[in-house]
């Protein structure tokens, strides 16, 4: 039996002296609390060597030095990260790697459609890059101002555009990246076709920097929508938005880019919180959000309307309302946006990032207020992308008490959601990753095989356990 590796020690004063003759003056940070903080702020660390590396050719002198001398590395990106991958509260002052600093587009090829960046591009530049060249990044999410292009694909991000355009893992044509040993991965091909073997840029997409640390991609750039459109179509139950969501593509195809399933909870949160937002339809049980994007041939209005009297005919639809211009449009995704917005005000004591069978989706939404029941009495705000399966299934207070009334209880949701997620054959996390959150829920509802292989795959490419230690896997 190969003897285990001991903990990752702390970056020490001699390992930052050693650094400090190797690198730039320039990488070197003080170490703000936001580096050591998440946004829910369920996870602080300890501290750390904060350094910031402005190429690739530094982070792999980094990591060569973290792994002779075993410290353990956290990578840092945008730190919008929801599952503490980010931040480890429990390393003795590991190297914070950020990635910041790494931020150039190194090229736009419309002709190629291929955008090369570096990891820490900020997604919303990238997205700008490629309407320069009228071309379209499809990638979208709701942080996409500060997330960067590292930790989109470190933990294979997903957004409102999965049902047309896929996941980050769909978007990346290449990977640059720095493994654990030091060495540096060149593998930026814009290639569509390459079955050279083993596929390593899948393998470290999603990996949450447990394997290396990504340092630039091959992205790939899409046509972009001569027209679009969007309608707010009220339904009766989810049942009919799944038959909906059939419907709208069978009669349009791929021009439909999102179908966005919205709670009545979820707007009676904005109504209250804020009231500002507009709500064209109030605050109908259940809605759906419907976002297409054709080419010079279509007429989004046209197509949009003919849904409506479709659906209004088979009894999927009660009332709707469609963009009349772009601006109704943006207002529309506005509303969509701000729902997360407004569950923070109401604060909410679980959430959970998880995805079903498409087809499952109304029994799994009739089936959870039973079972949270059985704890407590609360408030379920389910809203998201049902188009791809991924729900947002947020449990909340009633009126005129807190979440810090209910913090006892957290566990056990938890427990109860994603038990009833895994009985319905789904996943307990569907686009914010594993982080250091959901470790348990990955030894209890993942296929043993795959846990050994993954474990398995983490020793050999990190024997000595540095690249993020206990995210994902947990640490031993």
């Amino acid at each position: 039996m190969t003897p285990r590796p001991a903990d990752p020690g702390p970056a020490t004063g001699a390992f930052a002296d050693d650094l400090r003759a190797r690198l730039p003056a320039a990488v070197f940070r003080d170490l703000e609390p936001r580096y050591i903080e998440e946004p829910r702020g369920r996870y602080v660390g300890r501290g750390g060597l904060l350094l910031a590396p402005s190429s690739t050719a530094e982070v792999a002198t980094i990591v060569a030095a973290a792994q002779a001398a075993r410290v353990g590395i956290v990578p840092y990106g945008g730190g919008t990260g929801l599952v503490g991958g980010q931040v480890s509260e429990d390393l003795p002052d590991p190297v914070i790697l950020s990635l910041e600093r790494l931020s150039e587009i190194r090229s736009v090829d419309p002709s190629e459609n291929v955008a090369v960046v570096e990891a820490g591009a900020i997604l919303q530049h990238v997205q700008e890059a490629a309407e320069g060249v009228d071309r379209l990044f499809p990638l979208s999410i709701a942080s996409q101002g500060s997330a960067r292009i590292g930790g989109i694909l470190s933990t294979n991000a997903g957004g409102v555009n999965v049902l047309r355009y896929g996941n980050a893992r769909d978007l990346c044509l290449g990977i640059e990246a720095v493994l654990p040993d030091g060495s540096i991965l060149n593998g930026l091909s814009p290639l569509r076709k390459n079955n050279t073997g083993y596929d390593l840029r899948h393998l470290l997409i999603g990996a949450e920097g447990t394997l290396g640390i990504i340092t630039a991609a091959s992205l790939k750039l899409l046509p972009r929508p001569v027209q679009t459109g969007a309608a707010i179509i009220v339904v009766p139950d989810p049942d009919a938005a799944i038959a909906l969501l059939n419907l709208a593509r069978d009669r349009i195809g791929e021009g439909v880019s999102a179908f966005e399933l919205l709670g009545g909870e979820g707007l009676r949160f904005v109504a209250e919180h804020m009231p500002d937002v507009r709500r064209p339809m109030g605050e109908p049980d259940w809605s759906v959000l419907i976002d297409l994007g054709l080419g010079t041939a279509g007429d989004p209005q046209a197509a949009l309307e003919g849904l409506f009297e479709a659906a209004a005919e088979a009894g999927l639809a009660t009332d709707g309302t469609i963009a009349q211009s772009e601006g109704q449009r943006a207002d529309f995704w506005h509303l969509r946006e701000t729902i997360p917005q407004a569950n923070r005000a109401v604060g909410a004591v679980s959430s959970h990032d998880i995805s079903v069978p498409i087809a499952a989706i109304p029994a799994f939404i009739a089936e959870g207020p039973g079972v949270l029941a059985a704890i407590g009495d609360f408030r379920i705000n389910c809203f998201g992308h049902v188009g791809d399966g991924n729900l947002h299934y947020n449990v909340f207070p009633q009126p005129g008490r807190s979440r810090a009334d209910h913090e006892h209880q957290r566990d056990d949701i938890k427990r109860a959601v994603h038990d009833l997620v895994h009985r319905f054959g789904g996943s307990v996390s569907a686009e914010h990753g594993v982080g250091r959150l959901k470790v348990d829920d990955l030894e209890r509802y993942v296929d043993p095989v795959k846990l050994a292989a993954m474990r398995a795959i983490k020793d050999a490419l990190d024997p000595a356990g540095i690249m993020n230690p206990g995210a994902v896997l947990r640490a031993r």
